[in-house]
């Protein structure tokens, strides 16, 4: 039996095997096999709902230096912004009046929203909103707090590991972050009852099937209720600005293995995905996705949360980007749906 075999049946993997996995990504019947089996069971948990998740994009400052990242502390040409509690307040109410059922705030670990000033735009959304989540995604922080947002309401925690090889790791950030405390931020969510969401690059600088099998092994024992993977795109203003691009196709492979491992798991086709390939997003749905994340930002700073180069809808108002998503996915054979989207336990 063979490694995808395996996979299909449910057997839990070894680094062989998944390195042996990531070599049939050229073999067409494999890959078929594998994407039939993700919609087979994404269709067994969800049916035929897409899920939206309204993303407000809050503010671009940030402490850390990571090396492929548009918004790093050490880029000097980011225009720096910070959305006041107002301005989150109006995206919440124009999503919600769009369907929207989970906000996402994401930012970068911005020193001025210190734990209070976080668990008070918390309590204000989820007491306004009593039906949506609240998803939070803003970084490494101690256990307290995280301890805080989630007594605040907060419901979901995204934090991409970006890669599970430790040496790896360090060719991606400055030495003063590490992946053992990014492993233990996930470990101390999953604790607090959030809904953890993991993660990583497709195609980034130094990723080998060997990392890439590292990866998998990593969300095969975290089993998070989310992951989030799309294809590295390079930023012109890092030193990773002549790297080429992560893989369209790969990324689709791993969305269909991701799925295969995972079944009841929430599985983003991104904004990254769609940048690459005008369909890619669509493509990912049929791979196995299950969410769209469409962006609630105000759109005179959507330009400015530049994580990487040329990333589509920054123009677009948020009704626009909600309506043209729908088309798409339909497309694709699904249907957005306006629900919370809580993962299936």
């Amino acid at each position: 039996m063979n490694a995808a075999e395996r996979l299909i049946q449910g057997d839990r993997m070894a680094r062989t095997d998944f390195i042996e996995l990531l070599g049939y990504e050229n073999h067409p019947e494999i890959v078929d096999l594998l994407r039939e089996r993700a919609v087979e069971l994404r269709r067994k948990y969800y049916g035929d709902k897409v899920f939206t998740r309204g993303l407000i994009e809050f503010t671009n400052y940030c402490k850390n230096d990571c090396y492929y990242c548009g918004i790093r502390k050490g880029n000097r040409n980011a225009r720096r912004y910070r959305l006041s509690k107002e301005d989150i307040m109006s995206c919440c109410e124009n999503g919600y009046g769009l369907g929207f059922r989970t906000f996402v705030l994401q930012g970068g670990e911005d020193a001025w929203f210190t734990d209070e000033r976080m668990a008070e735009l918390i309590r204000g959304i989820k007491e306004r909103y009593p039906d949506c989540a609240v998803t939070l995604s803003v970084g490494e922080k101690p256990y307290e707090s995280y301890r805080l947002y989630r007594e605040a309401g907060a419901d979901r925690y995204l934090l991409r590991h970006e890669t599970a090889s430790a040496e790896h790791y360090q060719k991606l950030h400055p030495k003063e972050m590490s992946l053992e405390n990014r492993k233990r931020c996930l470990y101390d969510l999953k604790e607090l009852g959030y809904q953890v969401g993991a993660g990583f690059m497709v195609g980034s600088p130094g990723q080998t099937e060997e990392t890439l099998a590292e990866d998998l092994m990593f969300l095969q024992e975290l089993r998070p209720q989310m992951v989030g993977i799309g294809p590295f795109i390079p930023h012109h203003d890092t030193c990773f600005a002549e790297e080429p691009a992560g893989s369209v196709e790969t990324t689709l492979f791993l969305l269909s293995v991701i799925r295969v491992l995972l079944p009841q798991v929430l599985l983003p086709a991104t904004t990254a995905l769609g940048t690459l390939d005008s369909m890619g997003r669509e493509k990912g749905l049929k791979a196995g996705a299950n969410v769209v994340m469409p962006n609630l930002s105000p759109v005179k700073t959507r330009k400015q949360y530049d994580l990487y180069d040329n990333k589509i809808c920054t123009g677009e108002e948020a009704a626009e980007c909600r309506g043209c998503l729908e088309k798409r996915v339909e497309t694709a054979g699904y249907r957005l749906v306006n629900e919370r989207g809580d993962a299936v336990q």
